[in-house]
């Protein structure tokens, strides 16, 4: 069991013809069953090639006719990726992952505005995020297969590398992961961790959660009043940027501190009140998990 992908997923790969593209998709087709899950790539320039031995299509709406793909991945560059990203939620898509980093935020507003007026099925992951991995199952995005290993927690963060980080602890307490999600950091995304957090509530073969936040914005906070309401299982948490002085952006776009508001003592603060357990060593999240099983 997982949530969002499996090995059932089909996947196409959006921008598989340019350099990220290409050389992600090969190591996600390398790991686990991902040569039967990975079906095809989209670039309209070049409809009818193929590339390493998988077809290219001229749109993401042939795609999944010819293909079957529910799941798309987009290594566009930030120009064109709400384009992308628009084209496959419009061929309704259940899954649209998007790693680009960079897209500006007007464009994610207007995506976002036109997915909620339309009443849009896909579910959106990113932008600038790592992916989406069900360990020895499939792999979708640019994440290290080899430190995951097939386990009961999940994780859902905005930061790529503290996914890293927690995933190869866990893999190291022996404990594995259901599923990992990388949300992203940019200020306006899909998923929230609230969203995750519900669907990892929601999944019989996750028993605990690893939420990993960062300073800036409010999604956190709303995650972590969710959790005190409505989670049935045991949540830790972890919040980047506790020595960001105000004011100043570190990382992603979407961690700074504004108006006082999105502090990482804040958000500390209400993940405690609401019965997450947190520690301020990223070094500990693996241990600190352990601790409430």
């Amino acid at each position: 069991m997982s949530i969002l992908i499996d090995r059932n997923t089909r996947v196409i790969t959006q921008g598989m013809t340019g350099k990220m593209g290409r050389f992600h998709t090969k190591l996600c087709r390398e790991y686990a069953n991902g040569r039967s899950c990975f079906v095809g790539g989209v670039n309209p320039a070049k409809a009818g090639e193929t590339c390493d031995d998988l077809p290219i299509f001229g749109s993401v709406a042939e795609a999944k006719q010819q293909t079957g793909a529910n799941v798309s991945v987009i290594y566009v560059p930030p120009s064109g990726a709400a384009a992308a990203i628009w084209e496959a939620v419009e061929s309704d898509l259940d899954l649209v992952i998007c790693i680009t980093e960079g897209i500006p935020v007007k464009d994610m507003v207007q995506i976002r505005e036109k997915m909620r007026q339309q009443h849009k099925k896909s579910l959106l992951v990113g932008p600038n995020c790592p992916g989406v991995i069900t360990p020895d199952e499939i792999k979708i995005g640019i994440m290290p297969g080899h430190i995951h290993k097939k386990g009961r927690i999940g994780v859902v963060s905005r930061s790529g590398t503290l996914t890293y980080e927690a995933v190869a602890q866990l893999t190291e307490l022996n404990l594995g992961q259901s599923s990992a999600v990388g949300i992203g950091g940019d200020p306006v995304n899909g998923l929230k961790h609230r969203d995750v957090l519900e669907l990892f509530n929601n999944d019989p073969q996750t028993d605990a959660v690893i939420m990993i936040g960062e300073i800036g914005g409010g999604d956190e906070e709303i995650a972590a009043r969710w959790v005190k309401e409505h989670m049935k299982k045991p949540v830790v948490g972890f919040i980047a940027g506790v020595t960001a002085p105000k004011g100043r952006r570190m990382g992603h776009a979407g961690a700074i501190i504004a108006q006082g508001e999105g502090s990482a003592e804040g958000k500390i603060a209400i993940l405690e009140s609401c019965g997450i357990k947190t520690t301020k060593n990223p070094a500990q999240i693996g241990a600190l998990l352990k601790s409430v099983l």
